[in-house]
């Protein structure tokens, strides 16, 4: 089993046949997106054969979330023209949920194989019950309704090493606090477009939405480094903690 930080750290280790299974796509189109700029090149090892990593799979991951969004090739590549070069595929990762965010919901009734293609594994029973209790998947007979916009963090979740009550009371928090958040921010801007037409209130949340997910995103992360950093650090200052002197 992988855990997160080894997944992002790991070296690159896929062939092009092994990325394009993985991400869910076509050699081809691995060689199309790299000609066009929009992959980095791979690791070149022996007998000059090209490594790709994690890095590739969340740019391909990012692409296909903005194709979603009905983005041309062209304004693809002006889009991650911008980003920064040295981005990692954590950060990727993290880009392409907030270009999901303000996409609108998209539930799906697949076969099990063309869920398998989704996403880009096979599933186990085990696999499918546990994205069933997340919510990223729905028995429907013998089909399945699909979350197309959760099935790949559904997947990722898959590998890591913790418990599926872990991820569900994890689920079960960032909801409670998410839908808190949400209802203050709207109390904050529904002074400001009381009196505006309804497309007019419509219009402004489509411009907001991707600006107050970002700002969520980057406070969430910015939080959270700081309490693993006072996580980690409490272990070394009891172990650095003089033994109190008696009598």
């Amino acid at each position: 089993m992988t855990t997160d930080t080894e997944t992002y750290t790991e070296e690159p280790t896929l062939t092009i046949d092994e990325l394009a299974a993985r991400a869910g796509t076509t050699v081809r189109t691995v060689r199309f997106y790299s000609t066009k700029g929009l992959l980095p090149p791979p690791v070149i090892g022996a007998r000059r054969v090209g490594h790709y990593g994690q890095e590739h799979l969340s740019r391909l991951a990012l692409i296909e979330e903005l194709q979603h969004q009905g983005m041309t090739l062209a304004a693809i590549e002006r889009y991650l023209g911008q980003l920064p070069p040295d981005l990692s595929a954590h950060d990727l990762a993290i880009h392409r949920a907030v270009v999901a965010s303000w996409a609108p919901d998209t539930v799906e009734t697949l076969d099990r194989a063309e869920l398998e293609r989704r996403a880009g594994r096979a599933l186990s029973e085990e696999d499918i019950e546990r994205l069933v209790a997340m919510d990223v998947v729905g028995l429907d007979g013998t089909s399945y309704r699909v979350d197309s916009g959760l099935l790949r963090l559904g997947v990722r979740l898959l590998d890591v090493p913790v418990s599926q009550e872990a991820i569900l009371a994890s689920r079960n928090v960032l909801i409670e606090h998410s839908r808190a958040a949400a209802h203050e921010l709207s109390q904050v801007f529904r002074g400001e477009v009381s009196q505006r037409a309804a497309q007019d209130v419509k219009s402004l949340s489509a411009h907001m939405q991707p600006l107050v997910v970002q700002a969520l995103l980057t406070a969430f992360q910015r939080s959270l480094r700081e309490e693993l950093r006072a996580w980690l650090k409490e272990p070394e200052e009891s172990a650095k903690a003089p033994e109190s002197e008696e009598g």
